[in-house]
């Protein structure tokens, strides 16, 4: 009885697994295309309620442009999801070859390495160091420099908008606000617009030089000024107000962003005290009480116990910041 009573229950526990998970994937669906919704609306202004068959087809029909544009603007992302050293160079705004990066980092890490055998003499560390300042701090000095490029360039994008709709208004074509941005902005929007006003006096088309642009900086405000130039090209319209809106978009985005921020900064602050908590407090215990917490480093127990604990500790920690990191 027991044993039909568990396979009952094995049964049971299958398929509410199953189900969980069909309901998992079909809210991930609704959401991302929620999202989409949403990204569009803000892009073009238009009501996202709106059908392909409502009383106002050529919003539909720009609606439709807006949306493969999108999708095609991410397919395009996700294929060259994994960036080598030459796009990673790219976007941190050096003109260094990937040779030339290397060679630097390999003089970083003999240089490191040397000074730590010169205080620790030669050991089991020095392998570890010198992998480390070869293959790891480098790459991670170049992901920050990415990111720190990248936020910068947000937080002035807007007034280069700005000035593309005052140009436009004043009747000044878009190429010249364009040349003008590149001549008086502060890096690094300068020099993207630099590079795209090059690329359009060798002709290149529009898309073209766009999707090098979104190379160069991935960022999602960036797609928006893509997307709503190429639609533009193909459908017409009244751009001055469409970068308009595009302008207040990535205001409110900005503004949203150093809301979360300060908002998340609590939490932040929690994780790192209880992160460090443990680490303090053994640091206290081995100067206060050296023999009752060497009891830990001298017992095969005490080795596991503490392995276990920074495998929980880690887990913790993880857990405590995929909570508090939002991404925009």
């Amino acid at each position: 009885m027991f044993e039909g009573a568990g396979l009952i229950l094995l049964i049971g526990s299958v398929v509410l697994v199953v189900m969980v998970g069909l309901a998992a994937s079909v809210a991930f669906h609704y959401g991302e295309h929620e999202h989409l919704q949403k990204r569009m609306s803000k892009i073009s202004g238009i009501d996202p309620k709106i059908k392909d068959k409502g009383d106002d087809p050529s919003q539909a029909i720009r609606k439709r442009q807006i949306q493969n544009k999108l999708k095609e603007l991410e397919e395009a992302q996700k294929k060259h999801k994994k960036r080598g050293i030459k796009e990673l160079l790219h976007q941190a705004g050096f003109t260094t070859s990937p040779s030339e990066f290397y060679t630097y980092s390999l003089i970083f890490g003999i240089v490191v390495t040397g000074l730590h055998i010169l205080k620790y003499e030669l050991g089991f560390m020095t392998i570890p160091v010198l992998l480390i300042s070869i293959f790891v701090l480098p790459k991670w000095w170049l992901n920050k420099k990415i990111k720190k490029r990248q936020k910068l360039f947000t937080a002035i994008f807007a007034d280069a908008i700005d000035i593309i709709v005052r140009g436009i208004k004043s009747g000044l074509p878009v190429g010249e606000c364009i040349s003008m941005i590149g001549r008086e902005m502060a890096e690094p929007v300068g020099q993207e617009f630099r590079l795209i006003t090059e690329g359009q006096k060798l002709g290149l088309p529009l898309d073209e030089i766009m999707r090098r642009s979104l190379e160069r900086m991935p960022t999602e405000e960036l797609k928006f000024f893509s997307i709503v130039l190429s639609i533009q090209q193909q459908t017409g319209g009244n751009l001055a107000d469409t970068l308009d809106k595009l302008s207040a978009v990535i205001r409110q985005r900005k503004s949203m962003r150093d809301k979360v921020l300060a908002l998340s900064s609590e939490a932040k602050a929690s994780a790192m005290i209880i992160g460090s908590l443990p680490f303090a407090l053994a640091g206290i215990l081995s100067l206060v009480a050296p023999d009752y917490i060497g009891l830990l480093f001298e017992y095969q127990l005490g080795s596991f116990m503490m392995a276990g604990g920074a495998l929980w500790m880690t887990i913790g920690v993880l857990v405590m910041k995929k909570m508090i990191n939002f991404d925009f």
